[in-house]
């Protein structure tokens, strides 16, 4: 029997552009142990202290009526943010940049907690701000060295707000459109894993922000658990057909899962 999943949440941060709107991606340093070497969107572990947080009205408000996991993830997602690509999605004063890099610095080495940076600097988290957009877990038997349960949530850029890597984790960033992403990865130019090239497929069916958000809002995530199918012509990994998702299976061999 193979070990549960790992709570996992991953933050798709948005902002308008004059082609349509971008999301940001990160490329993770190769020898990272999981994904090393692909393009990502901003993402980690939920820790246990993302729970302590959620429960804390001074440091979060909305999350008082969400489910306790869903309520952590929100929380991870923008420790996650902030930690991967120095965007601080909460409410504050404005917190100077040796004061925000020390504090980055410390929660990227596990020297800090998240709790008490945002007590201390003032900032408040905001649940509404993360909009649930997707629900991944890849099957128990999946033949993968670490199995993440992950939820995805959608944000818009803060206003001022820039992107950073942090140079530990990820090296690299960018800005882009969810179409011109897929076609660097089918160039060959990056890497990508199997549940961002199909959430980079599903963004890309949006042409406004305005309609991303809005049918993401109308719709809870559906939970994705690929299957490995055996056909005549070979294996191929398939997702549920009615989940928002343009394409819902690709043959085994092409796929990166890690």
């Amino acid at each position: 029997m193979s070990d549960p999943a790992i709570p996992a949440a991953t933050v798709v941060l948005l902002r308008g552009a004059p082609d349509g709107w971008e999301t940001l991606l990160l490329e993770r340093h190769a020898a990272t142990a999981f994904a090393g070497g692909a393009t990502v969107f901003p993402g980690g572990r939920v820790e246990p202290g993302d729970a302590t947080v959620a429960a804390d009205p001074e440091l979060a408000d909305g999350f008082d009526d969400l489910d306790p996991v869903d309520a952590a993830a929100r929380v991870a997602a923008a420790r996650e943010a902030f930690e991967e690509a120095d965007v601080l999605l909460g409410d504050g004063p404005l917190i100077d940049l040796v004061t925000r890099a020390v504090w980055r610095t410390r929660l990227n080495a596990g020297e800090g907690a998240w709790a008490d940076f945002l007590a201390q600097t003032g900032t408040r988290l905001d649940a509404a701000a993360l909009v649930p957009f997707a629900h991944w877990v890849p099957p128990a038997a999946a033949p993968i060295a670490r199995r993440f349960d992950t939820r995805f949530y959608l944000t818009r850029l803060p206003d001022g707000a820039a992107a950073d890597p942090d140079g530990r984790e990820a090296v690299a960033a960018q800005w882009t459109t969810p179409a011109a992403a897929l076609a660097r990865a089918d160039a060959g130019m990056i890497g990508l894993v199997f549940p961002t090239r199909r959430n980079l497929e599903r963004l890309a069916q949006y042409a406004s922000l305005d309609l991303l958000l809005a049918a993401t809002a109308a719709r809870a995530p559906t939970r994705i658990q690929p299957a490995i199918v055996s056909r005549a012509d070979g294996d191929w990994i398939t997702i549920p057909a009615d989940a928002d998702y343009p394409v819902t299976e690709e043959p085994l061999t092409a796929v990166r899962r890690e």
